[in-house]
């Protein structure tokens, strides 16, 4: 297995595993651990592959992958747009320099609260989910003074190839409208006072590997965006999502955003609008890592557990979708030991990996679970009232604490005695 085809900057070197130059195993007995670290330079070079694969697009980073301010300033500083599902996260958007122009908003359960707050700040558009959303926002906005600007956000009805958990553009998925219904829902929207159409929006589901779905649900886009300009109803902008998939096995191969480009841009001929991606965990999913300390070793009916401090109240994605990570030692080693990989969570679906070949480790090694940058530090919990990880950026050789480890005070402070 080549370190290099997860991320160009991870590699053994003088015996120690080392991301974007920086020496992880310095690293970890510096910072503690559990510890997210990403690497700034894969995170640019992701955003950049996009850029030049859809040059007139915009990229509207999915903040919902991976929301640490360090990782959308990188964004920002790329040029992104941003993908929210929340009120928060167009906060954190804002907060990481991205411009307010420049930020979509889906999400089915907008509350009147985060729609006003949109509103205040003038982001580009609403991906509306609903046709109640499209009224009520409507009357907000009227509240305000203000026009909404609006994309509605389809269901093609495509079956995405990928898990039944994040699978979105199925008929029976909770997300978007009825595409056989998208025409009349668009008309009643667009004689609505305080609502502006600006937009189609379309997202199928992530951890896409294979990509002939994306193409048949921008044919079923390209067809609607033609009959509402037939009824004079003006696209500005087609958001087709994001979903890419990333290397969690060794043996997967994935689509580049040029394969992408190479499916969906000949399919767009004629459109007159600007096409709008949201890529999250092809962008920061290999360009992060979790770094767990071994705690104990222990041999039960003949099964090897190592048993490490992070656990699925850090890292969810193994026992909410039965994910892979695959795992390697900080420490080079030349020995291999099969074990199963194992968290200090008092719940028996705590397991990291199952059956892993790694080098022998022991007590106080450290682990590091790859393709963690995406989905991992983001759905962490206090369950079992364990504090959330630290997070810390590297970038050619030196590293920078973006989110410092919690403690115990931290998730009590709010509490009366």
């Amino acid at each position: 297995m080549v370190l290099k085809e997860y991320s160009p900057y991870l590699e053994y070197k003088d015996g120690a595993l080392h991301f974007d130059g920086v020496n992880l195993l310095k690293l970890a007995k510096e910072v503690g651990t559990p510890v997210y670290v990403y690497s700034a330079n894969h995170i640019r070079d992701q955003i950049r592959a996009y850029k030049k694969a859809f040059l007139d697009a915009l990229i509207a980073y999915a903040v919902k992958a991976n929301f640490n301010l360090g990782v959308i300033k990188i964004a920002a500083e790329e040029g992104c747009g941003a993908d929210t599902v929340s009120g928060g996260e167009i906060y954190r958007a804002l907060k990481g320099g991205i411009p307010a122009d420049k930020i979509v908003y889906a999400g089915v359960g907008k509350t009147d609260q985060e729609l006003l707050f949109a509103l205040e700040e003038d982001i580009l558009m609403f991906n509306a989910e609903s046709e109640m959303e499209i009224e009520v926002l409507n009357e907000l906005a009227k509240s305000k003074g203000k026009k909404a600007r609006i994309a509605v956000r389809v269901n093609p009805d495509v079956d995405p190839k990928t898990h039944p958990k994040i699978a979105t553009g199925l008929k029976k998925s909770k997300f978007g409208i009825d595409i056989h219904k998208a025409l009349e829902v668009y008309k009643r929207a667009s004689s609505l006072p305080n609502i502006e159409v600006v937009g189609i929006h379309c997202h199928i589901g992530s951890q896409l590997l294979d990509l002939s779905p994306f193409g048949e649900a921008v044919e079923k886009i390209v067809d609607l965006y033609k009959r509402l300009k037939a009824e004079g109803i003006d696209i500005k902008y087609i958001d087709i999502g994001g979903g890419l998939g990333i290397k969690y096995k060794p043996e997967d191969r994935v689509p580049t955003p040029q394969d992408l480009a190479d499916i969906v841009l000949p399919k767009l001929k004629g459109v007159e609008a600007q096409l709008i991606l949201e890529p999250g965990r092809s962008i920061a999913g290999n360009g992060g890592i979790l770094i767990t300390q071994v705690q104990f070793l222990k041999e039960k009916d003949d099964k090897l557990f190592v048993i490490v401090d992070a656990g699925f109240n850090d890292l969810l994605r193994p026992a909410m979708y039965g994910s892979y990570h695959h795992i390697v030692s900080v420490r080079e080693g030349k020995e291999k030991v099969v074990c199963d990989i194992v968290g200090p969570i008092c719940e028996t679906g705590d397991i990291l990996g199952e059956n892993r070949e790694i080098c022998k480790v022991e007590r106080k090694d450290y682990l590091a679970i790859l393709s963690a940058g995406a989905y991992g530090f983001v759905m962490s919990s206090h369950y079992n009232m364990r504090p959330r990880a630290a997070e810390v950026i590297v970038e050619n050789g030196s590293y920078k604490v973006t989110r410092p480890r919690e403690n115990w005070d931290y998730i009590i402070w709010e509490e009366t005695p």
